[in-house]
């Protein structure tokens, strides 16, 4: 049984009960990425580690096989220099013991997982991390599949065994969720920018507005 709240305030991430696991967003898994973007899938990822760097989120990196598939995407390993990914054979990230240990050892139960592909690397950790107690979401736009269509079949049956679907905006707006919370809003603030696309276009028109003195009786 999943220990989250459907609905009200309890079923709202937080910083203190989150970890993050990334897996494989590697060179040979975006070579057949189809049911996105790959840009925008770096892109999200990205934002995505940044926001947990920002929130103090532990987070988990891992590949595999990366002497054939490739090395972690730099984009991402920039976020997290010292980390080395852990690398695996296993298919199933959750049957790598050295990840799961790494997790239960933060203590945390609400488990935030992106990759690729959707279908294979990231259904068969969220379904048996969800049976085994912990609360299970999928950051879909920093995730993706070979098609469209096995993108989508495995939400669905994710979502069909408990697990929830989210994107990587509302995941960092539940972590931040005031802005008076100044400490980390001005560190996600250039997150918001950078990978926000037109909702930090739009957070930088609002600060530009904000900051712009006004005359008496002049129009907005």
């Amino acid at each position: 049984m999943t220990r989250t709240a459907k609905a009200g305030l309890e079923a709202l991430l937080t910083p203190g009960e989150s970890v993050l696991v990334l897996i494989d967003h590697q060179p040979f898994q975006f070579t057949n990425l189809n049911s996105h973007e790959s840009t925008m899938i770096v892109n999200n990822v990205v934002g995505l580690a940044k926001a947990a760097k920002v929130f103090d989120v532990p987070t988990v990196l891992t590949t595999v096989i990366e002497e054939r598939g490739g090395y972690l995407i730099q984009g991402l390993q920039d976020v997290f220099p010292d980390q080395k990914p852990i690398n695996r054979t296993f298919i199933n990230t959750w049957e790598d013991r050295r990840v799961v240990d790494v997790v239960e050892n933060t203590g945390r139960k609400k488990l935030i997982i992106a990759g690729l592909w959707t279908e294979v690397c990231v259904a068969m950790p969220a379904l048996q991390a969800l049976g085994e107690g912990y609360d299970v979401f999928v950051v879909t736009d920093a995730s993706g599949g070979v098609t469209a269509e096995a993108h989508d079949m495995a939400v669905r049956r994710m979502v069909q065994a408990g697990v929830v679907p989210i994107t990587w905006l509302a995941v960092a707006s539940e972590w931040q969720r005031d802005w008076a919370r100044e400490s980390t809003a001005a560190a996600l603030a250039p997150v918001l920018f950078d990978h926000g696309g037109a909702s930090g276009i739009a957070l930088t028109w609002e600060l530009q507005l904000l900051a712009t003195p006004t005359t008496e009786g002049a129009g907005v």
